[in-house]
């Protein structure tokens, strides 16, 4: 037969442990990562200023695509006060805010690293490649922007992560959405930003909106 005193100082020891016990919440994979980096996210900041800062931003800063271009051609400091940014330390080139308006002649959607070719003035060869993702390559978005820049952040690493989360940003919210046939022939419009390119290479254009239509 059980000891009752044995018993009663078994539940008592149970009681104790129970009432000092906390439950704790498991962090998401989000709040892990902010932990570990001291706080920050980057995912997070750029989801926080899309709607009243960058697009903001570029909507004012941007002309159309022919007429940055253009310039940045016959006069780059024009075109670079006008609609352009880059960091004043490093070499990294003039990033051009720009809206583009025209016809899509090529889709490359089969890559990763999937485009669009652009023909702007009608001619029927294309002026600017548009890239759709998912994989984007470069920091066009985060390099056009004049509220932003390097001093802000701990390091490169966290400066190319906050670059990285403009491209993951837009990919998830617009770009994934997109069609990814029969797009040759249809009208594209899209806002957003491109680095210099080199002499006699496409222009390589990261949109922040963009619409396709019939």
């Amino acid at each position: 037969m059980p000891n009752p005193r044995k018993a009663a100082a078994a539940c008592l020891a149970i009681a104790l442990i129970l009432t000092g016990c906390k439950i704790i919440k498991t962090p998401t994979a989000e709040e892990a990562t902010a932990a570990a980096n001291g706080g920050f996210n980057p995912d997070q900041q750029v989801a926080g200023i899309w709607d009243t800062k960058v697009i903001s931003f570029l909507e004012k800063r941007a002309g159309t695509f022919q007429e940055v271009y253009a310039l940045s051609a016959t006069d780059l400091n024009a075109a670079a006060a006008a609609y352009g940014h880059k960091e004043k330390e490093g070499s990294a080139p003039w990033t051009f805010a720009a809206k583009v308006s025209g016809t899509i002649i090529k889709a490359e959607t089969k890559s990763r690293a999937a485009y669009l070719d652009t023909d702007v003035n009608g001619d029927g060869k294309a002026d600017v490649r548009i890239q759709i993702g998912p994989v984007i390559k470069g920091t066009a978005l985060r390099d056009s922007l004049d509220f932003v820049n390097f001093n802000e952040f701990k390091n490169q690493i966290q400066w190319a992560e906050f670059g990285k989360a403009f491209n993951t940003h837009v990919n998830k919210l617009t770009l994934e959405k997109l069609p990814r046939e029969g797009l040759e022939g249809k009208k594209i419009e899209a806002l957003g930003a491109y680095p210099l390119p080199s002499t006699g290479q496409p222009a390589l254009f990261t949109p922040a909106t963009i619409a396709i239509g019939g």
